[in-house]
């Protein structure tokens, strides 16, 4: 039986969260967690304990990730891609928005240059 995503709206991304806990935020089981762990996907930050310990800042993506493995039929590898890919675009949105509040007359409100 699988676990029942939690409803979480918001986390502290530099708290921990433990597998158990991020299994049931997220909707996957601890082996598949497990399984991404093996992928190279997610990175627990103690690995030599009884219960592995994650960021929380992986409960909002996984939980993502879950939802469209639900929605697609997709094999945990994909997953595993997925979630880098998800990633990998977050990161990139963050530097656009940085590079961009840098511009001078650049309205965060509609994205474009004041002149325009």
């Amino acid at each position: 039986m699988k676990p029942q995503p939690l409803e979480y709206t918001w986390l502290d991304a530099r708290e921990t969260v433990t597998v158990s806990d991020l299994s049931r935020a997220c909707g996957l089981s601890a082996a598949e967690l497990d399984e991404l762990v093996e992928y190279g996907a997610l990175q627990p930050l103690e690995q030599h304990r009884a219960e592995r310990l994650f960021s929380a800042e992986y409960v909002m993506p996984l939980r993502s990730v879950g939802r469209l493995r639900l929605d697609f039929d997709l094999d945990l590898f994909t997953v595993a891609l997925l979630f880098g890919y998800l990633n990998r675009i977050e990161a990139l949105e963050r530097q656009v928005q940085s590079l961009q509040a840098q511009l001078p007359g650049y309205e965060l409100s509609t994205g474009e240059g004041a002149d325009t």
